[in-house]
């Protein structure tokens, strides 16, 4: 998506976790775990979450933190790896381009049995493509005021 503001201010957008519930679909809450109060590679911090009547708690780690570029991070519940999240960020002359992406990462067993039966959703794949679109367009819309 195509965003008018700075790469810069994208990124501290999806970069601060702690207010990542202002433009995402499912996540309501999330807080560095000490002694992290930032990103950077290997900060970790825990998530809630929600669908409808369904919620659940996640832990993640920053994998890839490069300011005005790129933040990933590895989501983990119970234990399990369930997914990593990116967000890809190309500036250009007027604004940047964003690029929301997920990877699933849970076995079989999490993917058919606890992920649905936690989270109401039994097409992941599916349920992230729309949210991803929703998530984008609110993101563009707080990176345009902020900017």
């Amino acid at each position: 998506m195509h965003v008018d503001a700075p790469a810069e201010v994208v990124y501290d957008l999806v970069s601060d976790v702690t207010g990542q519930h202002r433009f995402t679909e499912e996540c309501t809450r999330s807080a560095w775990v000490h002694p992290a109060t930032g990103p950077e590679v290997g900060a970790v911090f825990r998530g809630s979450n929600r669908n409808g009547p369904f919620r659940w708690a996640t832990t993640s780690e920053v994998v890839s933190a490069e300011p005005g570029r790129r933040f990933r991070y590895l989501v983990r519940s119970l234990g399990t790896d369930v997914a990593e999240w990116e967000y890809l960020i190309e500036p250009g002359e007027r604004g940047c381009e964003v690029t929301e992406t997920t990877y699933d990462r849970r076995n079989a067993f999490f993917r058919y049995v606890v992920a649905p039966l936690a989270t109401g959703v039994w097409d992941r794949s599916e349920h992230n493509r729309r949210n991803i679109e929703r998530t984008l367009e609110k993101l563009r819309r707080v990176a345009e005021q902020r900017a």
